[in-house]
């Protein structure tokens, strides 16, 4: 199994579209990035502690390459927004992928190589080491499946896991 750990806006939208993924057989709310040790999701979303809301990607690649984990990242969110994503503003919601080694960071660097040629350049993602993850509050774990009626999700989750599934259609869990 691999785990890649990226950031890419709010939580919740990324780990509603890795759930939809054949080969993906875990994926975890948290933080990353930042200084304080088991930080609060009030805590980080003041913007103060410089985590990220991230998530961990635990999956298979004898099912699903590398790169697609990679790509569908890319697709989900917009690259080319600083510390933000729509509405959502704060370098909690900043685009950064967390390598573990050098192999990670060159593989995480040919992704943003390729998403730039896809978005027009314009990238403003980052390539930061993975320190120390802290698992979100239990609420946060597979928040879009155990409340898809909320707000957020319907306005903003909804299009994303959409646009992922028209583009990675042969990648979707049955």
């Amino acid at each position: 199994m691999t785990t890649f750990v990226v950031a890419g806006g709010c939580f919740w939208c990324l780990d509603a579209v890795y759930r939809t993924l054949n080969g993906v057989s875990d994926v975890v709310a948290g933080y990353t990035g930042g200084v304080k040790e088991n930080p609060t999701y009030e805590e980080v979303c003041t913007g103060t502690t410089e985590h990220a809301e991230a998530v961990k990607v635990v999956f298979d690649e004898a099912v699903i390459p590398a790169a697609v984990i990679l790509d569908v990242f890319f697709t989900l969110h917009d690259p080319r927004q600083l510390n933000r994503q729509g509405n959502d503003i704060g370098t909690q919601y900043r685009s950064a992928m967390f390598y573990q080694g050098e192999e990670q960071k060159e593989l995480f660097q040919a992704s943003i190589d390729r998403a730039n040629q896809y978005w027009g350049g314009g990238l403003v993602t980052t390539l930061e080491p993975l320190g120390v993850f802290y698992d979100a509050e239990e609420y946060h774990q597979n928040f879009f499946a155990r409340n898809p009626g909320q707000g957020y999700c319907l306005a903003v989750a909804v299009p994303k896991v959409n646009k992922v599934r028209a583009s990675f259609a042969s990648y979707i869990r049955d």
